[in-house]
Formats: C-alpha cells, structure tokens, sequence
C-alpha cells in the first residue's frame, strides 16, 4: 500500500459552509462535498467529458457533474445506482486542527462501463453511389391540417427534377415533424460541453435531430434548405436547427476536425415580405462558416414586396410560375454539377480536409507571404 501523503486543501469552516468546492493540489482537481457532518473528496475530472465535477452540484449524495449531468457518490466515487461501474477516484479526507486534509496516494482507480459510441460518431464515409440531395424544409404548419407552403413547394419540385433529370439520390426531411429539443447552450458552459454528437443527442434518445444529423454529415452531397421569410428573416424551425449545429462547428474550433467535406449548399427563399437579400446573406455566412461549397448563384427566391399582404395571391402566383419552378431546377443541376466537380476531386489535397481553422488561418498566412510576380 502506498505511504499516505495528506495535503491541506482548506479550513474546515470554510468547506462546511459550501456543499461543494473545487480545489487543487498541484495540478490535481478534487472536488471536496460535505453534507450530513461528514466531508467526501473525489477526483475533480468527470469520466464522460472531463467536466469540472467541483462546479456541480449535489444531488443527495451524489456530485452531479454542471457539464451533461452524470453522477458520483460523493464519498466513495461510484456512479449512480445502476452505472456503478462508471466511477471517479475517491480519497480519503480528515480533519485535523480544524484543517481538511486529504491523502492523495489512497485514490481508487478510475473506471467505466463499455459504452458502445454513438452511431454519428463514425467515421465520416463517403459511399459509392451517385450524388445525394437533401431537402430540408423549415415551413411551420399545423400538424394535421397542412396548408400550401411556397418554398416547400418549389423545394419537392427541385427534389424530383434531381431524381428524374439528374439521377441523383433524394430524400427530404420536414422539420416540422420532428421532435427535438432547441439548444440549450452546453457551448455556454464550456467549448469542450459542446460535443459531436450534439450532447442533446446523446442524452436523449428521443430527440430526433440525429435524423438531420446523419443526413448531413454522414448522407448528402448536396443540401438544398427551404425558409419562407418570417419578419424579414428565415423561419423560426431554421433558427432552432442551426443552433443544434454548433457542434458541427464547434468540432473544427476546438478539435481542429473538419465534418463537413465537399458538401454543396443551395437554398430556396420565397415570402409574402421583402428581405431576400438579409435572408440569404445570413444563409449563405452560416453555411459557410460550417464548411459548405456554393454553386454559382446559390439561390432562388421570389417575394412581391413588403405592400403585398394578398397571401392567396402570393400562393397563386407561385403556384402558377413556371419561371420559379424552372428556377429551382437550374439551381438544383447547379449544385448537383458542383457536388460532381468536388467528388471527382476529393481525393486531391485541399484545404477543407486539412485541420480546419487553424490549416485555414496558416494557409491564408502563407499565401499573404508569398512574392507577387
């Protein structure tokens, strides 16, 4: 057995007066509980994520990690009733002349029960096949009374020219039905919170977006995103997906890995009011930021103006424009033609495949370096 080595980590008055603290010796992290009179220390690393368990909380006798929520008995380090096995190191704690002690050579050994990895966790694979489009439409409507929607619309139309014309792959997915919670800002705790998959996902098996997820990342070549414009801006169902995509970005800024390869963004835009412009700027930077490629014109949109309140007209014209639909089909084979142009050359050096934002900032440094002719 190992000869003890106590280290104070603070007055006993203090830790009393905190059911939890975060302490350090040296460059150890013990998070020290006390409850009932009696103290605990356990090591201060979760074993899921490496979560900071002495900023939690207590949950009866269990620390309850701020991150994503797993629990440890406070004073014998074991995971809650059921994930046992799921244990941080404990250590022995005393108290003498109204110091807390506490002996790092008696910590227990760290352990886990075998988790299978989540299924969007693999590796990002291409298959062989011809090229794939998505459709995402992010129209809100009442569920069992659908009415028409304009940019769905056109977004079908556009799919079933890929499949017919083009012989691409397509399939569409409807926000609307799915059940997913919106973001609720692991980010904000910290970066390294936010993981692939999103840590909603993982928790909660429920929570459909893994049906976006897998599509995007692991499926499409191509994405064609649907919005009518809501106050000048793209849909609510829009906002409360790309949220979820921060941990899309997030894998680039903090694990330099890139998900996002030789994908195609195109979008559809069409509202009773203006703002075309905002709505796919705003389309177009975020896409970008996570990685996307752009056809040339990467958009079709249609609205007659902020005066325009004549919705039945709106629909009709829509409906009745055979210049919108074939719109929609020259957007569709341009980013069906780009997708192909990327795929022929996926396996040529480029930088989207090369470390993210840092090969990115470099790149452009070298570039900036480099003698003009």
């Amino acid at each position: 057995m190992a000869e003890s080595q106590w280290h104070d980590v603070g007055a006993e008055a203090e830790l009393r007066a905190r059911p939890l603290t975060p302490v350090t010796i040296g460059r150890l992290r013990v998070a020290i509980s006390y409850r009932d009179g009696a103290f605990g220390a356990v090591h201060g690393a979760c074993s899921h994520a490496g979560g900071p368990l002495g900023e939690g909380t207590l949950d009866g006798d269990y620390v309850v990690c701020p991150w994503h929520h797993w629990k440890y008995h406070r004073q014998t380090g074991l995971g809650e009733p059921g994930y046992e096995e799921d244990a941080v190191p404990r250590y022995q704690v005393r108290v003498q002349d109204g110091r807390v002690q506490v002996d790092v050579a008696s910590a227990t050994r760290r352990s886990r029960i075998p988790h299978d990895p989540h299924p969007l966790a693999r590796k990002v694979e291409r298959a062989p096949g011809p090229p794939r489009v998505l459709g995402i439409s992010t129209t809100n409507m009442e569920q069992g009374h659908p009415r028409y929607s304009t940019s769905e619309a056109l977004l079908e139309h556009a799919l079933g020219y890929a499949a017919g014309t083009l012989h691409a792959e397509q399939q569409l997915i409807r926000l609307r039905d799915l059940a997913f919670r919106s973001c609720e800002g692991f980010y904000s705790k910290s970066a390294k919170a936010c993981t692939w998959p999103c840590s909603i996902t993982q928790m909660d098996p429920d929570d459909q977006l893994d049906r976006v997820y897998e599509a995007v990342v692991h499926w499409a070549d191509v994405v064609l995103v649907s919005t009518p414009i809501r106050w000048g801006n793209a849909s609510a169902l829009y906002y409360r997906m790309i949220e979820r995509f921060n941990c899309i970005q997030n894998q680039v800024t903090i694990a330099n890995r890139v998900l996002l390869q030789n994908k195609v963004g195109a979008f559809i835009i069409t509202g009773g009011q203006d703002n075309v412009q905002q709505v796919a700027g705003h389309l177009l930077g975020f896409f970008g930021e996570i990685g996307f490629h752009f056809p040339q014109f990467p958009y079709v949109a249609h609205s007659r103006g902020w005066t325009a309140e004549d919705m039945e007209n709106n629909v009709r014209f829509v409906q009745e424009s055979a210049e919108l639909r074939e719109g929609a089909e020259q957007l569709t084979a341009r980013a069906v033609d780009h997708a192909r142009l990327l795929l022929d050359h996926q396996d040529a050096p480029h930088l989207s495949s090369r470390g993210g934002r840092k090969a990115h900032r470099m790149a452009r440094a070298r570039i900036g370096d480099e003698p003009t002719a």
